[in-house]
Parts: C-alpha cells; structure tokens; sequence
C-alpha cells in the first residue's frame, strides 16, 4: 500500500551539501510518520529522525540536529532531507521508512549511498 523511493544521494567532498529525496506514494490507508535511516555496513542501522504524517511535526536525533533538514512538499508526495557541513563519518546508505503506526516502519525504500570523502 506504501511504496517510497529515495533519490539524491552521490560522492561529495568534506563539508559540502546534499540533498536527498524519498518519494512517497500510498496507494490506501494513511501513514502516521515517513522517518530517515542510515547504514554502514558492519554497524546498526541508525535511526536520524521523522516528521509526523498528520501535523508536519518534525523531530531530529542529536547525531544530526543542527546539519541535517526533514522537509516534506506540500502536496505530501516528497519527504527531503537536507544535509549540510557532510563529514566522512555520514558516509553511509541513506532509507526512508514509513508506517500506519508510531510503532512500526514496515515500508522501506531502497536506499540511496551518500559517500563523503576527506
């Protein structure tokens, strides 16, 4: 019922700027959220933060709180994270997630690679 695909993610040099995209698309039902994660292989995947499907309501994990951006157009097809001031260590496979439910994200793209380098 929820598909979501993500867009946007590339190589870019220490302290530049990208910006990624999850094109959301819900073909019944609602969602309660649309949340960003990342990876690195041989690590946990880490939760980045989410914007609330009904009010808007956005909320970020310290890891990225001041560099990163959640955004979502008004027509609620596109959710953007902006990341700014990127450093080696956000290099990573970047997902958005969604759920019917604060509970769960059953829904996940197919992630976009963001690689940064010194």
């Amino acid at each position: 019922q929820v598909h979501l695909e993500e867009s946007g993610g590339g190589l870019v040099q220490a302290g530049g700027s990208l910006r990624l995209s999850c094109a959301v698309s819900i073909r019944a039902g609602t969602i309660a959220r649309v949340s960003w994660f990342r990876q690195v292989p041989g690590k946990e995947r880490e939760f980045l933060g989410h914007i609330l499907w009904d009010t808007g309501s956005i909320y970020y994990t310290d890891s990225i709180k001041g560099r990163f951006t959640i955004s979502r157009d008004n027509a609620k097809t596109t959710v953007s994270l902006q990341m700014n001031r990127l450093q080696p260590a956000d290099t990573a496979l970047y997902s958005c997630a969604a759920g019917e439910t604060l509970r769960q994200s059953p829904y996940w793209g197919q992630g976009t690679q963001v690689t940064v380098s010194s």
